[in-house]
């Protein structure tokens, strides 16, 4: 893919992620709250067949009475089995290639296996100091993860000082209405003193057209026969914060098309 693709469809990933992630659910337990968010980008899908789609994901994490929250340890994100991850349409990338690295170094390594974009915050805690922000542009690539198809989550910030991680989320299929499920280890991605305050994805990728187009993620509109639209469970999260967990489910609709 030449660098100006690359960048177009980069642009398309951001925006229509940003579209799907229009409203959320706010979860509280304890002193923990998260607002999950997430949607489908289009809404008209066919009633069947599968038609390429992008996806969007993603918690803001907070305490409350201006508390921290504890430290999320594990995250996973159940999706409707009306979508379908196809990771053999993409080529994959390996760990040992995004990490370290810079982003830069990470999408010239794997720009061909790109199939999302997304942001990530955390606070880190020094001793008699206000918690300090840091955030970092995600860059999700095609691999694999103990032998699973697995989506690589590279992070890249800059502040307080310059950092290069992978977040693994493994991809695993089980049978049931939400049917795919992205699992991840969070527990020391902030470090011991800090914590996760925003994660996000946006997902998407389709190379070619025609015959031989291939898509990374694809979907029908789970509506029922008679009806020219419905509204189904989209996806479902449980956070893990050790001594808690809070989960969320967010319910979407969309439209029969043709």
């Amino acid at each position: 893919m030449r660098p100006t693709t690359l960048l177009a469809a980069v642009a398309a990933i951001a925006s229509l992620g940003l579209a799907a992630l229009a409203s959320g659910e706010v979860v509280q337990k304890g002193n923990v709250r998260v607002i999950f968010e997430g949607g489908v980008t289009p809404k008209a899908l066919p009633r069947t067949s599968a038609a390429p789609v992008h996806v969007a994901v993603g918690a803001k994490i907070s305490g409350t009475n201006d508390s921290d929250p504890p430290r999320l340890r594990r995250m996973s994100i159940a999706i409707n089995s009306a979508g379908q991850f196809f990771p053999a349409a993409v080529p994959t990338c390996s760990m040992r290639d995004i990490q370290p690295a810079t982003t830069e170094n990470a999408l010239r390594a794997c720009r061909d296996s790109l199939v999302g974009t997304g942001q990530f915050g955390a606070k880190i805690l020094y001793r008699q100091q206000a918690a300090f922000p840091s955030s970092g542009k995600l860059y999700a690539f095609n691999g694999r993860y103990h032998g699973h198809p697995a989506i690589l989550a590279h992070v890249y910030g800059t502040e307080p000082v310059p950092t290069s991680f992978t977040l693994p989320f493994e991809l695993t299929t089980r049978k049931g209405e939400l049917g795919t499920v992205l699992s991840a280890s969070l527990a020391g991605v902030a470090g011991s003193a800090g914590y996760i305050t925003k994660l996000s994805l946006n997902l998407g990728r389709t190379i070619g057209s025609g015959k031989g187009q291939r898509t990374y993620l694809s979907a029908a509109c789970p509506a029922a026969k008679g009806f020219g639209g419905g509204i189904f469970p989209f996806a479902k999260a449980s956070f893990d914060f050790g001594k808690r967990t809070v989960t969320s489910t967010l319910t979407r609709n969309c439209r029969v098309r043709g």
